[in-house]
């Protein structure tokens, strides 16, 4: 076993990236025919399925998987630039989408405005340049305190500090959260060259891995709901659950990281942990909003569930990012 796991980790980044994705899409194609098999033995009229229910939430968390197999594809033939670039527009329609569930007046267009069109861009040219020290302050300091005074100008302080808070905060989670995921390129550790991409692949399926086996147990198990009034599915034992298959997950992987395998079953805890709790406040946010679940979402807000499927991975990326870079003290 460790001949093998050792000679997994001196293959080359090409080799690698064939055998996980072959891993990655083979384990999705044989969800999808045992998916279509059930289906065929248990036929159910599509006029009378619940949107809420189990065979509904898996055909979307698939399509969703086979989506965010696909994009990563993208992303990796892409390269560093096409990454960043396409994280960008993941943005964008988050940011969109965060904005469509809140309350808006005429005198936010202003911030709207910057927000849509130079503090996103600017956060991903940042990026782009490798400008860790600015990446990590910009949005948490300058856009920060930039964006009241912009809404200032527009002299309407009628529920000021509530507007300015929503705008801020979808900043934070939209854009600053989920910029950290391409800047794990940049991130570099000793005889690692070449294979940043595998650090996102790493933290991508830690986190879909605990997403989906907390559901699992949530469904299996006799349900404790700890906070009643946003998700009766979340309870603690499905949380462990979640949390402790994304760490297991983690350090069956460790071989395509430059992580030991306790390393990166501590690292792939914390990152499984942050995302899980993040999906949570997602949750708190569509029930402020008054939606239920995402199928009705689209006729109430525009919104099309994005967010929602990448809410986990806004808020484990910074987590993850920094837990790693102050662990093994990385310089950008």
């Amino acid at each position: 076993m460790k001949d093998l796991l050792r000679e997994l980790r001196m293959m080359d980044p090409a080799t690698h990236v064939a055998l996980l994705f072959a891993i990655l899409f083979g384990m999705l194609l044989l969800i999808t025919i045992g998916g279509v098999l059930y289906r065929t033995r248990h036929p159910v009229d599509s006029l009378h399925v619940d949107p809420r229910g189990a065979r509904a939430q898996f055909k979307r968390d698939l399509n969703g998987a086979w989506i965010g197999a696909l994009l990563f594809w993208l992303a990796w033939i892409s390269g560093a630039v096409g990454s960043t670039l396409l994280a960008g527009l993941f943005s964008f329609f988050c940011l969109r989408e965060f904005i469509t569930l809140q309350r808006t007046t005429r005198s936010d267009h202003r911030a709207l405005i910057a927000a849509f069109f130079f503090v996103l861009p600017a956060q991903y040219v940042i990026v782009g340049l490798q400008r860790f020290d600015l990446f990590t302050v910009f949005i948490p300091v300058y856009v920060f305190l930039a964006i009241p005074v912009i809404s200032a100008a527009a002299d309407d302080p009628h529920r000021f500090l509530e507007r300015n808070s929503k705008i801020q905060w979808g900043i934070m989670v939209c854009v600053y959260g989920l910029s950290h995921a391409p800047a794990l390129l940049l991130l570099d550790f000793p005889r690692y060259e070449g294979r940043g991409a595998f650090l996102l692949f790493f933290l991508v399926m830690v986190v879909s891995i605990a997403q989906v086996m907390q559901e699992v147990a949530s469904r299996k198990l006799r349900r404790r709901p700890v906070v009643r009034r946003i998700s009766r599915s979340f309870s603690k034992r499905a949380w462990w659950i979640g949390v402790l298959s994304g760490a297991f997950t983690g350090a069956l992987l460790y071989w395509v990281t430059p992580f030991k395998a306790g390393q990166a079953f501590v690292l792939a805890f914390i990152a499984a942990g942050s995302g899980t709790l993040g999906a949570l406040v997602m949750k708190a946010l569509k029930k402020d909003a008054g939606i239920l679940y995402w199928g009705n979402a689209h006729t109430i807000t525009g919104a099309i569930g994005l967010l929602d499927r990448v809410a986990a991975l806004c808020f484990a990326a910074p987590v993850f990012f920094h837990s790693v870079r102050w662990y093994f003290k990385l310089a950008v």
